[in-house]
């Protein structure tokens, strides 16, 4: 018994550890690749310019360092990643664990959605200058080896950026095997590099102690903190450490951060602030400048790979998020491939690929410099962070039950913190900060309207249903012939009758012998188990209602469900679909502009056959035309 127990631990510590590893490729990308560009930022940022002085660069080494130890150890590891909804995170998982669907909530609930959907639109913006920000600062290398190269930053960082969204349909399961170990190399290079610089200055560590930060605002006064907005550069991963919680866990992600990452990094800004007190001209580009004249190429190819790396992991999430808005009824059906036979989580969508690197690419071409697109990052990720910490409070009092006291003392400091760096980042909105906030405007349009846009559909649809088991009995009644076979209508009104069952009896006069009235139930966790899945109301003659219930982090599979749970031959089953045609007219509803939305995107969106994963050579359709 002894010795199962100790190989079970010992079992348990290896998934661990891979876990861990795992972590370090996907989750840490972003936030790991920051020293590439966040300290020489906080000196020469757009709208600010810090001498390069010893005092400002204790301050600003301290600022760092409070900000890693405050925002991403305290509020992210310790706090916000207990709000985990059945083992997911990010702030859409977040919005579904603090909004009830009933009671007397109705209104805040309300209030929490459009809160989350505004800070979910947000991270679409930070999704398209997170690649762009990171391969073209890895590029900019070459210019540190070898001047004369400078032309072809632009170029190479477009073909890496190209070929990095071109690779995605294949998915990342290959490559991100990979991810890892690479990630380790990164985090133990720039650690060296910075601890070898560190050893030759080991005053600069004395940055820790939290009155230079305090010196470096009362000598630089406005200036000071404007410079904030660009400190927040080294924390801007952040949010990655929480959406991507329920691929690894708490555990692996913390022992990722406190064995590796944290260390790495701080020995990194430690080592390039001793460089800049030795040597202030170094400024210029005080990363690559730490490594000897050998290894910049080799840097700058390794810092290329963690770029796309860190890239990789924002383009993931994304597709990850419009997955959730579409499952949640805030987004329409789009075409999702599932580029793993083994992992759910690993999807591909096209059209959000294509427009991601659209936008990527004409980021890097329109702002030419990573300088540049600094200026852009941090407005919509400051803004998501206090979001965070706003539903955060929200979890704290209603599902964990904390006193107001305690709730209020604990997001109160994150808080403050997450404003002052919301609050430095606004000067930055007509350097390029507008960008992110467009987007996040744009997304949260296309969110709410087509939310709207079903709910007012489905409201005239049902005006004109009558409830299903009347029209059971009035068909029985007439005694209709029954002919061979499984009859699936899908429908999303649970409780009426399908305008494609309608249309089917009026037409043929027939109903089959097994008829099942299918609705798909989103629900508010992450996944369903299986048992949960299925909900059957037995009608009699062979005729059931059916509920299909999935979490929002899944992708439904009608003929599986039906098979697995109601021993449904897929061989003998058609399915019946409706088809609603939108027209936008002058009457009562929304507003005509986003009426015309609406209809272009219900034109556009992926078919149901698709989306449900129903055979294509087994299914008949109904139209129905609305009127909005």
């Amino acid at each position: 018994m002894a010795e199962h127990t100790q190989e079970r631990r010992h079992r348990g510590a290896s998934y661990t550890a891979v876990l861990s590893l795992g972590a370090l490729g996907v989750v840490y990308g972003d936030i790991g690749t920051s020293p590439l560009y966040a300290l020489r930022e906080s000196f020469v940022g757009s709208g600010h310019e810090i001498a390069v002085a010893e005092s400002n660069v204790l301050g600003l080494l301290s600022l760092i360092f409070w900000s890693l130890i405050i925002v991403i150890t305290l509020k992210y590891l310790v706090f916000v990643m207990r709000a985990d909804n059945d083992g997911e995170g990010g702030i859409l998982a977040l919005t579904a664990l603090v909004t009830p669907r009933s009671g007397n909530g109705q209104r805040r609930r309300w209030i929490l959605i459009m809160i989350g959907l505004f800070g979910t639109a947000l991270l679409y913006g930070d999704g398209m200058i997170t690649p762009a920000i990171s391969v073209l600062s890895a590029v900019e290398g070459t210019e540190v080896a070898t001047p004369g190269l400078s032309d072809l930053v632009i170029p190479i960082s477009v073909v890496i950026l190209v070929t990095l969204f071109a690779v995605q349909k294949w998915g990342t399961g290959t490559v991100g095997r990979v991810f890892g170990p690479v990630m380790v190399v990164w985090f133990v290079v720039i650690g060296a590099l910075g601890a070898a610089e560190i050893a030759r200055h080991p005053g600069v560590l004395e940055a820790v102690l939290p009155h230079h930060a305090v010196a470096f605002f009362a000598d630089n006064a406005w200036t000071g903190f404007l410079a904030l907005g660009s400190v927040f550069l080294v924390v801007t991963g952040g949010e990655a450490l929480y959406a991507d919680m329920g691929h690894f866990g708490h555990g692996p992600i913390a022992i990722g951060w406190f064995s590796l990452v944290l260390p790495g990094l701080l020995l990194n800004y430690f080592g390039q602030g001793a460089l800049l007190i030795n040597d202030p001209s170094a400024i210029e580009n005080p990363f690559y400048l730490l490594a000897p004249e050998w290894g910049l190429y080799p840097l700058v190819v390794l810092a290329t790979a963690a770029t796309v790396i860190a890239s990789q992991a924002l383009i993931s999430g994304a597709f990850s998020l419009t997955r959730q808005a579409t499952q949640l009824g805030y987004a329409p059906r789009l075409r999702i491939i599932h580029t793993s036979a083994t992992e759910m989580g690993q999807i591909y969508v096209p059209l959000v690929n294509w427009i991601l690197m659209i936008a990527c690419v004409g980021l890097v071409i329109g702002f030419k410099e990573s300088s540049g697109l600094a200026a852009a990052y941090g407005v919509a990720v400051t803004t998501t962070m206090v979001i965070t910490t706003v539903l955060f409070f929200v979890v704290a009092r209603e599902v964990f039950k904390w006193s107001f006291t305690a709730a209020a003392a604990v997001c109160g400091v994150f808080l403050a913190v997450d404003l002052a760096f919301f609050g430095a980042n606004i000067p930055k909105i007509p350097h390029g900060g507008w960008f992110p906030l467009v987007v996040g405007v744009v997304v949260f349009t296309v969110l709410t309207t087509w939310h709207t846009g079903r709910h007012l559909v489905g409201q005239k649809i049902q005006r004109r249903q009558t409830e299903l088991s009347t029209f059971i009995e009035s068909a029985l009644r007439k005694n209709p012939e029954r002919v061979p076979g499984t009859a699936v209508f899908l429908y999303s009104v649970r409780g009426t009758t399908p305008p494609a069952l309608l249309a089917n009896f009026r037409h043929n006069k027939v109903l089959h012998e097994q008829l099942f009235v299918v609705s798909i139930v989103t629900d508010d966790a992450p996944r369903v188990h299986p048992i949960h899945r299925c909900t059957v109301h037995d009608l009699g003659e062979g005729i059931c209602e059916v509920e299909l219930h999935y979490g929002f982090m899944e992708s439904p599979d009608v003929p599986a469900a039906l098979e697995h749970n109601l021993g449904v031959n897929t061989v003998d089953t058609t399915y019946f679909l409706g088809r609603e045609t939108v027209v936008a007219t002058a009457r009562p509803g929304m507003v005509r502009w986003r009426e015309h939305l609406y209809v272009l995107m219900s034109r556009n969106a992926s078919s149901a056959a698709s989306y449900f994963n129903l055979p294509g050579d087994r299914i008949f359709e109904a139209g129905i035309q609305v009127e909005l």
